[in-house]
């Protein structure tokens, strides 16, 4: 069979790069049209209450026409920071141990491990959460619905994607360059503080983002063990209610401005997931590369 000719090549490359371009264009239409959907639902609320009043009024009762979505926000921040300065370090921890430190086969076996905590549904961990870390949290004070439990759940949620990105960042690094350090002497250690972890830091930083996304746009676990009370918590103990979980437990029967301002919330979020996204961008294009 002959070769395929320069014009040929040609017309495939044409295709593919068509093709590209139009599944691009797609996905930014879909996502566009999320945002088009969001506004013109949530805009009866917005005009109603000029936006302000989701920050002033004395708290959620839409009911009374009180939509304070101050308390759901912070609920949603709390929970992610939370839950992301636990995940992360033990998610990096991981990646270190199965790519520098473990044996080949405990490292496939770990990895195997965390891929399937992964796979886990939420609703899984929130049945965990409730019935087992919940209890145990109750001997500190309340009933264990809280803040704190939350974190924890989400914690336990987002890690493997954490772990997982780390060590595909991790396992990019050339490896020529490990060798050239250990010729020089380097400790374990050395290499994988001063070059690893600097040469995949961007593929770990978006590691990070994703599991941050991932966390403020859970719902259901938190639903379950968060305890689902509209008020800013004074401590860990607290009960907390998030944005997402607002959302689940009162469009079934939200009417009006109430279901109005339910889609506000969903707005609000994905305005947060946004600047993340917008942040690591920034945060990626200002690290050196190594």
């Amino acid at each position: 069979m002959s070769k395929p000719t320069s014009s040929f090549r040609s017309k495939i490359d044409l295709a593919f790069s068509g093709a590209v371009v139009l599944a691009s264009v797609l996905a930014a239409s879909v996502l566009l049209l999320v945002v088009l959907f969001l506004l013109w639902e949530s805009w009866p609320a917005l005009r109603e209450t000029h936006g302000i009043r989701f920050f002033t009024d004395p708290g959620w009762f839409p009911s009374a026409g009180e939509l304070n979505l101050l308390p759901m926000a912070a609920g949603s921040l709390l929970v992610t920071l939370g839950a992301v300065i636990l995940a992360v370090p033990l998610g990096l921890a991981s990646a270190v141990f199965s790519s520098f430190y473990a044996p080949p086969p405990l490292a496939w076996v770990f990895r195997r491990l965390v891929e399937l905590l992964a796979g886990i549904p939420s609703v899984v961990f929130g049945l965990w959460g409730l019935v087992c870390l919940a209890p145990l949290l109750s001997n500190l004070g309340g009933s264990g619905q809280s803040l704190l439990a939350a974190m924890l759940i989400l914690a336990l949620m987002i890690l493997p994607t954490v772990a997982l990105t780390a060590g595909a960042a991790l396992a990019a690094v050339p490896a020529a360059v490990l060798q050239g350090a250990a010729a020089l002497g380097l400790g374990r250690w050395s290499m994988v503080w001063n070059l690893a972890l600097p040469a995949a830091r961007r593929g770990i930083v978006a590691g990070f983002i994703l599991a941050a996304g991932r966390a403020i746009g859970e719902t259901m676990a938190v639903l379950m063990v968060a305890g689902n009370v509209a008020a800013f918590p004074k401590n860990l103990l607290d009960p907390v209610r998030t944005l997402t979980a607002n959302i689940a437990l009162e469009m079934g029967y939200a009417t009006s401005s109430h279901r109005s301002a339910l889609f506000a919330s969903g707005l609000m979020l994905m305005l947060g997931v946004s600047s993340l996204v917008i942040w690591s961008q920034w945060r990626n294009r200002s690290l050196p590369y190594e």
